[in-house]
C-alpha cells in the first residue's frame, strides 16, 4: 500500500467469514479522514470471486467490476478450450511422441468439456450428481492424456 504495489486476493467467495473484515479494510482505504500519505496513488487491490450472496455490497458499489462470461455454444466452448494452458502451448500441443492419438484424445476431451459446460443450461435435469467439469479439471485431464501416451 505504501510502495504502490498491487495486491490480488483470489477466490474471495471461499472466505465468507472473512468478507466482513475485508469490507472494513476497504472502507478504511477510502475514508475521507484516512491518512492518505500512507496510501500510494499507484496502489491497487484486485479481488476475484464467483458470484456470492455474502460478498459485501459496498465493495461492489465502490469498485470497478470485470466479468468473464463463459462462451455460448459448443463451437465457442471448444474454441475457448483450445486457448487453455497447456493446450495453447505449441510445445505441449505438438510435443507428444504419438501425435495422431494424442490429438484425437485431446479433441475428444475438449468436446466432452464443451458438452458438460453447455449442459449447465438445463440445470439438474438428467444428472444424478451435479458436477461442472470446470477448467482445472480440463487442464489435469489434458495433462494426464499426455502422460499416459508418453
Amino acid at each position: 500500500m505504501k510502495t504502490g504495489d498491487w495486491v490480488v486476493l483470489q477466490n474471495c467467495h471461499l472466505a465468507a467469514q472473512w468478507l466482513e473484515s475485508l469490507e472494513k479494510i476497504c472502507e478504511d482505504l477510502r475514508e475521507d479522514g484516512a491518512d492518505l500519505t500512507k496510501v500510494n496513488r499507484d496502489f491497487r487491490l484486485w479481488l476475484t470471486s464467483y458470484p456470492a450472496d455474502d460478498f459485501p455490497v459496498s465493495i461492489l458499489q465502490n469498485g470497478v467490476k470485470m466479468t468473464n462470461e463463459p462462451p455460448k455454444g459448443l463451437r465457442a466452448n471448444i474454441g475457448n478450450s483450445f486457448g487453455v494452458t497447456p493446450v495453447n502451448l505449441p510445445e505441449f500441443f505438438n510435443g507428444n511422441s504419438q501425435p495422431q492419438k494424442f490429438k484425437k484424445l485431446l479433441f475428444g476431451i475438449l468436446v466432452f468439456h464443451a458438452v458438460i459446460q453447455e449442459r449447465r443450461l438445463y440445470g439438474p435435469m438428467g444428472w444424478i450428481n451435479k458436477y461442472e467439469f470446470n477448467e482445472p479439471d480440463l487442464r489435469i485431464s489434458v495433462k494426464q492424456i499426455d502422460i499416459f501416451l508418453e
